[in-house]
């Protein structure tokens, strides 16, 4: 018989991430109730980064019993910097053969590099599995870096990606599986050029006995609402590919065309906040749309709102959709991967097609009209929530992978 000590397995977890999100919940929760006996996890982050104000990401996995390796990113060599801005200068005329060239760049000068040292930290520490939390192409030192010491390791992705050909070839050379988070990601990832029996789909959990911390009437008077109006917002890291910009725009043709006070709270942080609150300004809605920041208690902002909204132009499987649900809030969305998976349009919430802030602000405006039909959307996203996307089973879907591959 096999000991219990020598059939476990250790698993290192890379997470080449900047900042909180959704990823990053979803891995907390999972090292939360991962069998212990099985496995044994350690986590080498690039970025020791922060949860808002509150704890850094080390401080919340080594709590949780897990050993933290911060080891950042190889600095951007001179040489490198000027090879990208001459090779931007001459190719000028093909925007794709920027991006070949500037990744080709980063590969040599970069990847390859961290690609060794991660291979040092599997081989010192007799890792029997690497666990990517982010994507393939965001990933690759990891999966150069596990095939270089014939360890087997497994990508988790999280997000919608076409992927490079030599991107593709790797992780069908060396990655043993793909956890994909939805059915479009999976698609995605095919259409690429990866292998299908490769790609296996564990849609995110949540854990349905999650509840706010403070009540919605505490959260409204907070930012200045009390009971008056109707409060929409979002969560979510303030970058481009969230467009939240369309929800301003929807605020700002509310204010003007709408019978009832629409009010709009943005729950991050991120690169994009100053030019959000300038447009914001420049639209007249800067009365009406509250800036919040990061916020670690997002759920009681969540349940503060009449309406979620996300505008973003692409996602994997939004774990702020799941939330919102949980929240019993109707949700709009575009018709982009995960989102699309998530909410049932005209059942648990609405998808659009297209047409931006105008339709974000019609589809508001419907909804405020008929309240019977907003309470039933709530009610129908909380059912689905529970009954379909409970965090057990992502736990579990998770190891099985594992399992299959160790």
């Amino acid at each position: 018989m096999v000991s219990q000590k020598m059939s476990l397995k250790k698993i290192l977890i890379l997470d080449t991430g900047k900042e909180w999100g959704g990823g990053t919940n979803s891995l907390i929760e999972l090292l939360k109730r991962a069998d212990r006996k099985r496995c044994s996890f350690s986590a080498l982050f690039y970025e020791n980064y922060g949860m808002g104000r509150g704890p850094d990401i080390g401080s919340e996995i080594e709590r949780l019993g897990v050993e933290f390796i911060h080891m950042k990113k190889s600095p951007v060599k001179f040489y490198a910097k000027g090879l990208k801005e001459a090779g931007r200068a001459l190719l000028f005329f093909s925007r794709e053969l920027r991006k070949r060239y500037v990744f080709n760049i980063d590969r040599f000068s970069r990847v390859i590099p961290d690609s060794r040292r991660i291979a040092a930290v599997l081989k010192d520490g007799g890792f029997g599995l690497l666990y990517m939390n982010n994507q393939p192409s965001s990933n690759l030192e990891g999966i150069l870096a596990a095939a270089s010491v014939g360890v087997p390791c497994v990508q988790h992705s999280r997000i919608d990606v076409r992927l490079k050909p030599l991107e593709a070839r790797l992780v069908n050379e060396s990655v043993s599986r793909v956890i994909c988070v939805s059915e479009g990601v999976r698609r995605g990832l095919v259409e690429s050029g990866v292998r299908a029996d490769k790609c296996v789909v564990v849609y995110n959990g949540i854990d349905p006995s999650v509840k706010p911390k403070r009540k919605a009437e505490e959260v409204r008077r907070e930012i200045g609402l009390g009971a008056r109006g109707v409060l929409i917002g979002t969560v979510g890291s303030l970058i481009e590919r969230k467009r939240v910009e369309l929800l301003i725009e929807a605020t700002a043709r509310l204010k003007k065309t709408g019978k009832e006070e629409v009010w709009c709270v943005i729950v991050g942080d991120g690169p994009e906040k100053g030019r959000l609150r300038k447009e914001a300004e420049r639209l007249g809605v800067g009365d009406r749309v509250i800036f919040t920041g990061f916020s670690a208690d997002a759920l009681s902002y969540m349940n503060a709102m009449d309406i979620f909204v996300m505008a973003s132009r692409a996602e994997g499987l939004p774990r702020v959709i799941l939330e919102a649900m949980l929240m019993s809030k109707p949700v709009i969305a575009f018709d982009i991967v995960g989102a699309n998976e998530l909410v049932l349009n005209g059942v648990t919430g609405l998808i659009l097609k297209d047409g931006g802030g105008a339709a974000i602000a019609d589809a508001v405006e419907g909804l405020i009209g008929d309240r019977d039909k907003m309470r039933s959307f709530g009610s129908a996203g909380r059912q689905r929530v529970i009954g379909s996307f409970g965090i057990e089973s992502y736990v579990k879907g998770v190891e099985k992978v594992f399992q299959e591959v160790v």
